[in-house]
């Protein structure tokens, strides 16, 4: 950061400048769209072991709802019938997309100067900096309790602290 000696600002070698000097500051930031997933229904219509039979789609369009726990469901489960004659279902592979995630991980350290070009180095890290839930996909099986509702997360934030030698 650009305080302290040598840099742009708090110059002066003040009590304020060895407080807010030698500090530095790492982010990284990720936003990615969700996993894709196919629909599927039971393969006991089918007959066929190894295959995966996929569910019939009823609806031209799916709404995703967007919702998260027991008896909220992400997608419109209407949307979706299960197959009751000895063939394939209709939906499509990977037709719909799971929940979006963001994560930030977060860093500061302070490094100490020390004699003979030695320095430590203090940290503090934040994995998920904001705890922001990862949430999984819907269950996806036409024929199982549950159908379209979403029961996992993942990722809760973590912080670390640690001091480090350099020499």
């Amino acid at each position: 950061m650009p305080f302290g000696k040598d840099q742009k600002w708090l110059q002066d070698g003040g009590i304020l400048s060895a407080i807010a000097s030698n500090w530095q500051i790492n982010s990284i930031i990720g936003i990615m769209s969700g996993r894709p997933f196919s629909v599927s229904a039971s393969a006991n219509s089918l007959n066929a072991p190894g295959n995966t039979q996929r569910a019939d789609q009823i609806k031209p369009d799916v709404a995703i709802l967007g919702g998260v726990g027991r008896g909220t469901p992400y997608f419109d489960t209407t949307a979706f019938a299960p197959v009751t004659e000895a063939r394939f279902g209709t939906a499509a592979f990977n037709s719909l997309y799971g929940p979006g995630r963001f994560n930030w991980d977060f860093s500061l350290f302070r490094n100490f100067p020390l004699t003979n070009g030695s320095k430590l180095e203090f940290r503090v890290e934040a994995f998920n900096f904001t705890n922001t839930p990862k949430f999984g996909n819907p269950a996806a099986n036409v024929n199982n309790t549950g159908f379209g509702e979403i029961t996992t997360a993942s990722e809760e934030r973590q912080f670390q602290v640690g001091l480090r030698l350099v020499f």
